[in-house]
């Protein structure tokens, strides 16, 4: 009888979906991973108690983890979000520098007209969302950390963490009302980039400067008292096993329906990167995991192959807005960027050893039989049964989604699409035609609708959620746009949302982006 497979750490889970945070920072992986255990040091010197260096443990890995949730409006207004926040974090702390970096960036990357354009129009409804960029950030790492499991004490740091000392922060606490845990974890933060790019004498010298400010004065002088043995050694090697160990108390583990669960929750996550994503991942392992199942596969392949669909395109957190959202066509540069994103998938999950084998299938989902695809072109016999499936059941979900440059393609001309690929040698037909046989079963009506909204509600949140504006939902579903308008109020006051990012959360917990039918 074989054994059951080694139960995986939630740290692990915690720890890889960190890596991507890393991406979407602009940042080397382990960025956080680097500032957990700054943090950890500096709870060690104060003596917290276990309970406190847990909270810093997890809210350390998890700050900044939904800083991607809104990637699309910081690409529309600034260009590269990626480069964005990569520039902020380097930028001073004062409200005239953060100013210098929205003047600089705005319309980043368009022409002339454009940025002149984008200049015009930014006062009148860029600020506004600009207003609620961190509640959107701590709203979606909230969720995640729920999904996830994690307390309440948990929750309540991570939230904190976007305060400042000052109370120019999120929510407009200051001084000691902020949680210490998250004023160590805010602190930590900076200090790691600025050491990574600086040394330990750049970083203590800009957490001087910002003392009382944006950091705890307390807590940078115990910095600048401990800098260099706080700092020691994070300047080279890879950090994964020593954040592991690091933990506070018992390690937690995961069991196999557990595993489902988070690797579920960091496939959403994956997919909030653009509205035009939501819900990819969920449809590509449920067209997945029954193809696998149609063909004969064992089940634990099958059960592996769902796994690797729900994470396999973590990869895109490394890649701009700026090109997952353009309209024209890519250029040169940025479809080699592109291409890179099932190879930052399989990266990132190679550091646990349980998620590599499901990176050794995520990784193979844009490859094809005759050595067309990307990252390695592969070709025939060197891709196996569970990489042909993941190719066919993602190709056929992207073409039933819409994209910035094309509407969706209705789903007999998606299956069309697929048989062409198939008689050119690029997909395997029977992967192909056992994920059209899964495609091939719609999913029962739904009656009644979450938080109490009507079908039409529903049909106008998730245009909302793919990021159009009211007088293109209104086109598309042949409204008026005050009627339209009337619906996203309702929607609004119904779901709690507060802007298109939050109603996309919402959406996407109650899954209503991954349905086969719409709702009317």
């Amino acid at each position: 009888m074989a054994a059951a497979p080694a139960r995986v750490r939630l740290a692990e889970l915690v720890a890889t979906i960190s890596l991507g945070t890393d991406l979407g920072l602009g940042q080397p992986m382990e960025h956080v991973i680097r500032q957990t255990i700054i943090a950890l040091r500096l709870a060690a010197l104060l003596d917290l108690s276990e309970q406190d260096r847990t909270v810093v443990y997890y809210s350390g890995l998890l700050a900044w983890v939904g800083c991607h949730t809104d990637a699309y409006e910081q690409a529309k207004w600034f260009g590269d979000d990626i480069a964005m926040k990569r520039e902020a974090m380097l930028a001073g702390d004062s409200a005239a520098d953060l100013a210098r970096l929205l003047v600089r960036r705005l319309g980043s990357g368009g022409s002339l007209p454009d940025r002149v354009r984008t200049a015009v129009t930014f006062p009148l409804s860029g600020l506004r969302w600009f207003s609620t960029l961190l509640e959107s950030h701590w709203k979606a790492t909230d969720l995640l950390a729920k999904q996830l499991g994690l307390g309440e004490d948990i929750r309540r740091s991570l939230v904190e963490s976007y305060e400042r000392w000052d109370g120019r922060g999120a929510a407009g606490l200051r001084g000691e009302s902020i949680r210490l845990t998250s004023r160590l974890v805010h602190l930590a933060d900076v200090v790691a980039a600025f050491e990574r790019l600086g040394g330990a004498d750049a970083a203590l010298r800009m957490a001087r400067e910002r003392s009382g400010g944006q950091f705890d004065p307390d807590l940078v002088a115990l910095l600048c008292r401990h800098g260099h043995e706080v700092l020691d050694g994070l300047d080279g090697g890879s950090h994964w096993a020593q954040v592991l160990d690091s933990e506070p108390g018992l390690a937690r583990t995961v069991d196999e329906a557990e595993l489902d669960h988070v690797l579920g929750a960091i496939g959403d996550f994956a997919d909030l990167k653009s509205p035009y994503f939501i819900g990819h991942a969920r449809t590509v392992a449920h067209l997945a995991e029954g193809a696998g199942a149609g063909l004969g596969l064992v089940a634990d392949d099958v059960t592996r192959l769902r796994r690797a669909a729900l994470v396999h395109d973590l990869g895109r957190l490394g890649v701009s807005n700026g090109i997952w959202d353009k309209r024209t066509p890519l250029t040169l540069a940025e479809t080699e960027r592109v291409r890179t994103h099932p190879y930052l998938t399989e990266r990132m999950l190679a550091f646990s050893p349980r998620l590599a084998e499901l990176g050794a299938i995520a990784v193979l989902h844009h490859e094809r039989l005759d050595g067309s695809g990307y990252p390695r072109g592969l070709s025939g016999t060197a891709i196996p049964a569970t990489g042909r499936i993941l190719a066919a059941a993602d190709r056929y979900a992207t073409a039933t989604e819409e994209r910035p440059h094309r509407r969706a393609a209705d789903p007999a001309a998606a299956a069309a699409q697929l048989r062409v690929d198939v008689r050119r040698g690029a997909l395997d037909g029977d992967a192909v035609e056992a994920v059209l046989a899964v495609a091939g079963h719609r999913t029962p009506r739904r009656r009644a609708w979450p938080a109490g909204l009507t079908a039409r509600e529903v049909d106008v949140l998730r245009l909302l959620a793919r990021g159009l504006t009211n007088r293109e939902i209104a086109d598309r579903l042949v409204l008026s746009p005050k009627t339209v308008g009337a619906h996203v109020e309702h929607i609004y006051t119904k779901t709690g949302a507060t802007n298109r990012a939050t109603a996309g959360l919402f959406a996407m917990r109650h899954g209503l982006m991954s349905d086969f039918e719409p709702a009317n």
